[in-house]
């Protein structure tokens, strides 16, 4: 069982939905955009 949901959110660098691992938003063109520790989360 994979733990990466597509969550729909954009990656704001390509418009690729990204997707959600743990605690991080990741784009499959440039890896990891938002994590945990991201005030602006």
């Amino acid at each position: 069982m994979s733990d990466e949901v597509p969550a729909g959110r954009p990656c704001p660098r390509c418009g690729t939905p990204m997707y959600h691992r743990h605690c991080k938003y990741v784009c499959p063109n440039h890896g990891v955009i938002y994590d945990c520790a991201d005030t602006f989360y």
